[in-house]
């Protein structure tokens, strides 16, 4: 690398270590803990790029932004920070900084970044008005926070096609929060002042229903939920609705449990309907795939409980490790409400093991994530069963197809209780399973299985 690099940051430790690396890659540095002193070296011509901390002592580095890019718009700026919201990432795009990273950050990938920012100068670029953003975390309960990759991926992808005229098709489990982040791209984006309007299977039987809903956005945003669960004549019309938007073009957005390849495989979403929605794609990571924002997630939880007049609460170690190993069916959103009894039924200020056993107790596949560690209880049944079947073919090999035999020999029965569970209810047993109503039908279907309708006794 070549060039001078000015660094601010109030940690002494990250200033020494991004001097040394820097130094080491053959650049020239200026480091201060001081805003002042980076605006007053930036005013003086100094620097070829910027490596900034958000939070300061005298101020807040994400608000220098526009003043940099008036006074120096060929200057990259890549902007580091411990708050690790969406919201963070969201700033720093409407704020033109050159790249973001999330600390604790990866030296290696941030050495790279700044590489490409000496070696690739910033244009200059039209001045954007930084919007009022609130605190997003609070809208519906779920927050958007996290430190993972994939989250940190997440907030760039989201920040980028956030004032891009394309459609978005949000895909994950539910309880992830893909709602949040189709109300995020709206109440971020250039559409902010023009309405916001949720779409369900409900409002497109009528005829006359989409003309209805494009009078409704005037131009705005339509999110269309669970686009798979919608009937393909209801999404036929959403076809034509977005083919003839009127007078005023709305932006839309679509959420859909489950891969969006299958849906499409499956044909639970036309394929027409895909390739006008699917301008960008966001899949939303679940709880599974996060695993090290638990606890960042627990925090937040019990730190709102405590704003709102509940008793200070902690998370014991061994009770913190139990939420890690469990799979979260249902994401953050089963997350917060099991912290939200916990912060209630406590005894003490930390929140002990057992109290976490007998939350999670109740909750769907305990029994698989408890036995971490030592022995897997399913899975040892299930090569049990497996090496059983091989021994009785001695010396011979079993007819070919064994692995579909074997899927069917457990899908069945599993769609069956879950089935059995949920009343008959077909769409509360796909929810249940974690698929949607027409891949659910179609297992019913190629299975053969028969669906009873009844009353749960009280």
């Amino acid at each position: 690398m070549d060039g001078t690099v000015l660094v601010a940051d109030d940690d002494r430790t990250i200033r020494t270590v991004l001097t040394q690396a820097l130094t080491r890659a053959g650049c020239r540095v200026h480091a201060t803990s001081s805003l002042t002193t980076l605006m007053r070296w930036v005013e003086e011509g100094k620097g070829d790029a910027v490596i900034t901390d958000v939070m300061m002592p005298d101020g807040n580095g994400l608000e220098m932004l526009p003043k940099i890019s008036q006074d120096r718009p060929e200057l990259p700026v890549i902007v580091i920070s411990a708050q690790n919201t969406i919201m963070t990432a969201i700033h720093a795009a409407e704020a033109e900084a050159f790249d973001y990273l999330p600390k604790p950050f990866d030296l290696p990938d941030l050495m790279k970044r700044c590489a490409k920012a000496l070696e690739h100068r910033r244009p200059a670029r039209r001045q954007v008005a930084e919007p009022d953003m609130g605190d997003v975390t609070q809208e519906g309960g779920l927050p958007l926070i996290g430190k993972t990759p994939a989250m940190q991926g997440l907030y760039r992808l989201v920040a980028r096609v956030m004032n891009a005229d394309l459609p978005v098709l949000i895909s994950g489990e539910s309880g992830t929060g893909k709602t949040l982040i189709s109300k995020v791209l709206h109440n971020y984006s250039d559409r902010r002042n023009l309405p916001f309007v949720t779409v369900t299977e409900a409002d497109l039987v009528a005829l006359d229903g989409p003309a209805k809903i494009l009078a409704r956005a005037k131009g705005g945003t339509i999110l269309i939920e669970e686009i798979s669960d919608i009937n393909e004549e209801g999404q036929g019309r959403i076809v034509r609705m977005i083919d003839t938007p009127g007078d005023f073009s709305p932006r839309f957005i679509a959420t859909m449990q489950g891969e969006v390849s299958e849906a499409v495989d499956q044909a639970a979403v036309r394929r027409d309907l895909y390739y006008r929605l699917g301008g960008a794609t966001i899949q939303v990571p679940s709880l599974r795939e996060r695993v090290d924002d638990i606890q960042l997630l627990c925090d937040y939880f019990l730190n709102r409980a405590e704003r709102d007049g509940a008793i200070r609460r902690l998370m014991s170690e061994q009770a913190a490790q139990l939420f890690r190993n469990y799979s979260w069916p249902g994401n953050v959103r089963q997350l917060e409400n099991v912290v939200k009894r916990l912060g209630l039924t406590a005894r003490g200020v930390e929140i002990s093991l057992t109290e976490v056993e007998q939350a999670l107790g109740n909750q769907p596949e305990m029994n698989l994530n408890l036995q971490k560690g030592s022995t897997d209880r399913l899975s040892a049944d299930v090569e049990r069963h497996l090496r059983r079947y091989f021994d009785l073919h001695g010396n011979i090999l079993p007819p070919p197809g064994l692995h579909a035999r074997i899927l069917r020999e457990v899908e069945a029965p599993l769609i069956e209780i879950a089935l059995e569970a949920s009343g008959g209810n077909q769409a509360k047993c796909a929810n249940l399973l974690g698929i949607n109503r027409n891949t659910l039908r179609k297992k019913i279907n190629e299975l053969d299985i028969k669906v009873t309708r009844r009353r749960k006794l009280m």
